[in-house]
């Protein structure tokens, strides 16, 4: 099965690493966050890979130019600079085929069991899987009775609902729900597919971690050091 990663938008909010590279090309304890996204889907003998590239694409293709990896077949697409997620997916149709691929965001790292998140996919017999996740909450809640505070609580992930964290099961069909290269992914055609019952989540209640600020990323290299953690499905 093949694996897509999206890896071309502009990382506007960590713009103190995406002046000069591109964000899935940051490093996470010196190793770009790709490498680990395309580690992780190997550990599950995926090994497939068709990168689709924008800003910057230069940086990721030299990369990998000087690195090859094992066992591991890295198709590298130049999607556009300012084409859209659903965009740069349909331009990775011709390549995909007419086969069940997997895809992913260039920008966030997970623990999520990748074959079972396949085998649910194949149960559930709908168009799109997503892994749905809980944010990582940022604030505590707190409660104030005339201006004292009567109550305190240091905010769980589970006070937060389930957002969409990347990690699909996809049929081809779904290209046929992509307009062109303005199209997001998630507007118009997730939302079309799930108001005809076609969406599926796979719930993941382990590590997930999106990377879109400096302190995102300072969070993930925390996380990626307690390998323990970072392992636990």
């Amino acid at each position: 099965m093949k694996v897509v990663i999206l890896a071309g938008g502009f990382g506007t909010r960590i713009s103190e690493y995406t002046k000069t590279i591109p964000k899935p090309m940051i490093p996470i304890n010196k190793v770009p966050i790709l490498i680990h996204l395309i580690n992780h889907y190997r550990k599950y003998n995926f090994n497939d890979f068709y990168i689709a590239t924008g800003y910057k694409s230069n940086v990721i293709k030299n990369y990998f130019n000087k690195k090859k990896i094992k066992n591991c077949k890295i198709n590298l697409i130049d999607t556009g600079l300012n084409t859209m997620t659903g965009g740069r997916l349909k331009r990775l149709s011709k390549y995909l085929g007419n086969e069940t691929f997997l895809m992913t965001y260039g920008d966030g790292l997970s623990n999520v069991n990748i074959k079972k998140l396949v085998k649910f996919h194949k149960q559930k017999k709908k168009l799109v899987t997503l892994t749905a996740v809980r944010p990582p909450a940022r604030f505590g809640a707190i409660k104030i009775t005339n201006n004292k505070v009567r109550y305190f609580k240091e905010k769980s992930s589970l006070d937060e609902g389930w957002i969409n964290g990347g990690f699909f099961v996809i049929e081809p069909e779904i290209f046929r729900y992509i307009k062109n290269d303005k199209t997001y992914l998630e507007r118009s055609p997730l939302e079309k597919i799930a108001s005809k019952g076609q969406l599926t989540a796979f719930k993941h209640d382990g590590f997930w971690q999106c990377m879109d600020t400096l302190r995102d990323k300072e969070i993930l290299e925390k996380k990626i050091k307690d390998k323990d953690y970072f392992e636990k499905k």
